[in-house]
């Protein structure tokens, strides 16, 4: 309920905007209108003048131009300095403005034909500012309101039409120009009405896009509310496809935990601006690194962080993703520390695969996308023994499992080791540096 109420106030500023694009475009259109019609009267007044035998008509052409030009402006003032009056009742707004141009219109043609006593304007090109009003009717975004302006332009120019063409006033109607048939103006009123439909149609369609588009955009906000920058813009694009995939679920990940070495003493050596540059320019790559491979990085905990990779969405092998992000962090490490961009630096990271339970604990304001289980302690409880082991990457057997032939051609098996606070020995694997390669 609270989107559909956000939605509408949005909607309701675009269609002010609209609203007043529109009536620019009126005024536009109807003043090119004028001068048209004034340079065609121009060069072929004689033959205006054996239609209509008097001027009035291009008079009641521009004096009606003008009122319509005028009204409009009216409009624009009300939509710009009083848009408490406007969004109080904005439907209401479209309906009288519909209305009132459209009956304007239909004044003229009664006011040209009472005193040019001719039938003739209501055949003559002008009816069709008809078609204008119903057509720039689609800007309001409303299917009723199109067809009731298609609707009225039909009714008040047929009612116009049979009245004159049976002629029920006291001044004889010039006969020397056929009159309307039933034929006439009946077709042309319903096209008029299909027009109508046929632009609320279209206003319909529009608004629905616009609907999709502010509910994309709010799930694209919900998503960079809830993650931040901490996912890459391929798995931004997969939590939209697979929304679902944010709630509470259990799902096969692999973990990843990595810890920078001697941090304590750096910090203690250095200055804050220092630890904190130092700390950006590692992480800066990592993060990218990370993202690269599809993963997550859930948290950081000041001398490193905690990485998922297979949730909150799937893609690939998640275990080969984070090997291969891991392995790249660290030669990335040395690559910088032998061009002088970083201190001397020495990571452990751990990566363990399994079950866990993942999801979005917290309250309908602020939320945070979990990772839980068993999985998330065993993958820090192996990256802590790569202080034993005096390496820098170890992995479980279970994610060593997941591995191709070519990564797995690049670890040599360790043995089972007891992890602190369980009594489950655990098959640990550790990468094996190339021979000759300068690493930190």
């Amino acid at each position: 309920m609270q989107d559909l109420v956000s939605f509408e106030k949005v909607y309701n500023v675009e269609i002010s905007k609209s609203e007043r694009s529109r009536a620019l475009i009126l005024i536009g259109l109807l003043g090119l209108e004028a001068i048209i019609l004034l340079v065609i009267y121009f060069f072929y007044r004689e033959e205006y003048l054996q239609i209509f035998k008097t001027h009035i008509a291009i008079y009641a052409i521009l004096i009606f131009t003008f009122l319509i030009i005028v009204y409009e402006f009216f409009v624009l003032y009300l939509i710009g300095n009083s848009n408490r009056f406007y969004f109080r009742n904005p439907r209401v707004f479209g309906y009288f403005n519909s209305f009132s141009e459209v009956s304007l219109l239909s004044l003229l043609l009664i006011l040209i034909v009472e005193y040019s006593n001719q039938t003739i304007i209501l055949q003559a090109p002008a009816t069709l500012t008809y078609f204008i009003f119903i057509v720039l009717s689609t800007f309001r975004l409303n299917f009723k309101l199109s067809v009731f302006t298609g609707t009225l332009s039909a009714f008040e120019y047929i009612l116009i039409s049979i009245y004159y063409s049976t002629y029920f006033g006291n001044t004889p109607v010039d006969i020397t120009h056929p009159d309307l048939t039933g034929m006439q103006y009946l077709g042309q009123g319903l096209i008029m009405l299909i027009t109508g439909i046929a632009a609320g149609f279209a206003a319909d369609l529009i608004k629905k896009k616009m609907l999709v588009s502010w509910n994309n955009i709010k799930e694209k906000n919900e998503v960079i509310d809830l993650f931040g920058q901490q996912i890459s813009p391929q798995i931004a694009d997969n939590i939209l496809k697979n929304h679902n995939e944010l709630s509470g679920a259990r799902k096969k990940v692999s973990i990843l935990f990595l810890d920078i070495r001697q941090f304590t003493p750096f910090v203690e050596q250095h200055q804050p601006e220092e630890v904190v540059s130092y700390l950006n320019s590692l992480f800066g790559f990592m993060i990218d690194i990370v993202q690269t491979h599809h993963g997550v990085i859930n948290q950081f905990l000041g001398d490193g962080f905690m990485a998922t990779f297979g949730a909150p969405v799937s893609i690939g092998n998640s275990s080969q993703h984070a090997t291969e992000a891991a392995q790249e962090i660290i030669n990335k490490i040395s690559s910088e520390y032998h061009k002088g961009n970083i201190p001397k630096t020495r990571i452990g990271i751990g990566i363990h695969y399994d079950e866990a339970v993942t999801g979005n604990i917290g309250s309908s304001t602020r939320k945070q996308y979990s990772i839980t289980g068993r999985v998330v302690i065993m993958a820090s409880r192996i990256e802590q023994l790569n202080k034993k082991y005096n390496t820098c990457l170890l992995i479980s057997e279970e994610v060593y499992k997941q591995l191709n032939n070519v990564a797995q051609n690049t670890f040599e098996r360790i043995g089972s080791s007891k992890i602190k606070g369980s009594e489950k020995l655990v098959l640990l694997h550790k990468f094996v540096i190339e021979k000759n390669r300068k690493i930190v």
